[in-house]
């Protein structure tokens, strides 16, 4: 059996721990195959807020690839994916992405997924939003395939840990592209 293939790109905003847990959630996933692929920030987050080193948070990747390498599988169209998550996105990810501005292989293989119709989700990290950053998300939100996917915490799930509230983030994030990852649903009725 062929397994699908789904890109994750890290960039260099806080929520890095959010990337290494849908990594994880993947890996129980066998027919989905993770292609992953770091920008230095994302790097530099990685080591900040992960606690481990960059090669352990990369092995929990199925693929991985050097962000300089513009000439990559996931650069082509032709290339089949399921689409792209960037997790967390910062800002400037969403400008260039926003603009076509494809200077690294994170953001060509955004402009990518757009130009072939995928689904592309971007866990935007910011706060307070300026009118640049939200003219550039909705701009991007305009487009039927992209997803803007802050990283909101629900309460009616209860959450007791901050994991609680990654798997509950990273399973709406999963939800894009209808892989089950065991979320706790709302149900009104308890």
């Amino acid at each position: 059996m062929d397994k699908k293939r789904l890109i994750i790109g890290v960039s260099g905003a806080s929520g890095a721990p959010l990337a290494l847990r849908l990594l994880d959630e993947l890996k129980n996933v066998p027919d989905i195959e993770s292609h992953l692929v770091i920008t230095r920030g994302g790097e530099m987050t990685i080591e900040e807020e992960c606690g481990i080193p960059l090669s352990q948070f990369c092995a929990k990747a199925d693929v991985v690839y050097d962000v300089n390498n513009i000439g990559a599988a996931i650069a082509s169209g032709t290339y089949k994916t399921m689409g792209m998550v960037v997790c967390p996105c910062s800002m400037k990810t969403v400008a260039g992405i926003a603009h076509g501005y494809s200077d690294n292989l994170l953001l060509r293989a955004a402009d990518v997924v757009l130009k072939e119709q995928r689904k592309l989700v971007l866990v935007t990290r910011e706060s307070p939003l300026s009118k640049v950053n939200l003219d550039n998300m909705s701009y991007l939100a305009g487009m039927p395939q992209v997803f803007i996917l802050p990283p909101v915490i629900n309460y009616y799930s209860h959450p007791k840990t901050i994991e609680d509230i990654e798997r509950q983030i990273v399973g709406r994030i999963l939800d894009r592209f209808d892989i089950e990852a065991g979320l706790k649903r709302w149900n009104p009725e308890g």
